[in-house]
């Protein structure tokens, strides 16, 4: 009789187990983990995705915290619509999205105390920069960067490209095809790929940093914050640094001098910062407008 009673039990055991496992491999939240052989399954991309996004990041008085960023007409003679119209006659929106950045850019100086402060600009610049590329990489977790930016523009973009080379900006380094900064304030020699005519200088942040607290008189809410700790980190061979020759926002001095008459020199009228889509001495026998296109349309057309 016991050995019925035992058999009966562990029949009756067997038969709650078998249950227990049916109904467990029944429900959605306890599905196998892919073994070691198994690929997990990667991020979807919606068909509305464009396979690019080229970001441009304009200079300062260039844009406007209201402007399209898809059709800007802020200011007109922008440099970066130099380079952004002819992308987008060039290619559809369903091939490439052409976004520019719409941001205050302004620069409050002796000579225009009303404007709002450099840094609180590129904060603002480097705010909204930042949601737009969170946003896009969310959505469409396949499309690639190509990333431009212009004098305070180029501040931003570079800062985000350190950022990101580092290993933990908005977007992950595979996903940048390139990035280039057109009269960087942080520029430094040998960090990037320099391109078009040499320049022995540093950008003006560099330069000034050790005299922050005398440039103020003359820059009130400019941090001169120096060079970009680390540089570019995985991303620095797809980084392209170009500066005029004798641009005094990125071929400064380097070295101590007269703070107040080199920070006057900054924030006066400078031609040649305002003649790059024109100016033949930094790429010869072209314009860094044919340049940047050319550039861009060959990452674009790469893959």
């Amino acid at each position: 009789m016991r050995k019925i009673l035992t058999i009966i039990a562990t029949l009756v055991l067997l038969v709650v187990i078998g249950a227990g496992v049916v109904n467990w491999l029944g429900t959605g939240d306890n599905k196998p983990l892919p073994g070691p052989d198994q690929p997990t399954t990667e991020a979807e991309q919606p068909d509305w995705c464009p396979k690019v996004e080229v970001v441009a990041a304009p200079g300062t008085w260039e844009s406007a915290p209201n402007d399209d960023p898809i059709n800007p007409t802020f200011n007109p003679a922008s440099f970066m619509l130099t380079v952004t119209q002819p992308l987008q006659q060039r290619y559809t929106a369903d091939e490439v999205k052409v976004w520019t950045l719409p941001y205050t850019a302004q620069f409050k100086n002796v000579n225009a105390m009303h404007e709002m402060s450099y840094d609180q600009s590129r904060q603002e610049g480097t705010s909204t920069l930042e949601n737009e590329l969170r946003i896009m990489n969310r959505d469409c977790p396949k499309t690639d960067f190509v990333l431009v930016g212009f004098s305070q523009g180029a501040v931003i973009v570079g800062d985000l490209a350190n950022q990101i080379g580092a290993g933990h900006g908005v977007i992950p380094a595979e996903r940048v095809r390139g990035v280039a900064v057109v009269a960087d304030g942080r520029r430094e020699p040998g960090v990037g790929q320099a391109q078009g005519n040499p320049v022995a200088g540093v950008g003006a942040e560099v330069s000034l940093e050790l005299l922050n607290p005398l440039t103020q008189a003359i820059m009130p809410g400019a941090t001169m914050r120096g060079p970009r700790e680390g540089g570019f980190g995985v991303i620095n061979d797809r980084v392209m640094d170009i500066c005029a020759p004798d641009d005094h926002i990125c071929d400064a001095p380097l070295g101590v001098g007269n703070a107040v008459t080199r920070a006057q020199a900054l924030i006066a009228a400078n031609a040649v910062h305002a003649q790059y889509a024109t100016n033949p001495n930094v790429f010869p026998g072209s314009t860094t407008t044919q340049w940047l296109i050319d550039w861009a349309t060959g990452l674009i057309d790469a893959k």
